[in-house]
């Protein structure tokens, strides 16, 4: 069974407002207000990063925010990405931020964020800074020497 890596609630706490389900204000015939949690992910996509190669092959990282960051993990410069590459990368050849991957209605993307060593997408051309490329189901996307896979889920 893959492995899933989620990130422990201290990282978060650093994060405005990601993953948290938006409240709806619903007013009754007296026009009292009153709360109600909705389900952020209610008729949405969702994707996941898998590792392809060594001794982490399998680990899946879950993007479930509209935006989601790949990067490592620097707690001195206040870096906490979603896709926190730092176990994974003993070179370092990930940048702290070193990629985005945005959902928008019915599609993904990723952009390089200027990142040292580069993102590639299906071994094709280095990204350019800025440029957001459009994600398929099963794109190979490498992040320094990191290979992942993207999967979209339902």
């Amino acid at each position: 069974m893959p492995q899933t890596i989620s990130s422990p609630d201290f990282r978060r706490s650093s994060v405005t407002s990601v993953g948290i389900p938006p409240l709806v204000e619903k007013i009754d015939s007296n026009g009292d207000a009153g709360r109600e949690k909705t389900d952020a992910s209610a008729g949405t996509m969702h994707a996941r990063l898998i590792i392809e190669r060594g001794d982490a092959a399998n680990t899946e990282f879950p993007l479930s925010a509209v935006e989601s960051y790949i990067g490592r993990w620097d707690a001195d410069n206040g870096i906490f990405p979603d896709v926190d590459l730092d176990s994974f990368d003993p070179d370092a050849k990930v940048s702290r931020r070193h990629a985005r991957i945005r959902r928008n209605e019915d599609t993904y993307t990723i952009e390089d964020l200027g990142s040292t060593n580069g993102t590639f997408v299906n071994r094709g051309r280095r990204l350019l800074p800025g440029s957001p490329h459009v994600l398929n189901e099963g794109d190979e996307i490498i992040v320094g020497k990191t290979f992942l896979r993207f999967r979209i889920d339902g």
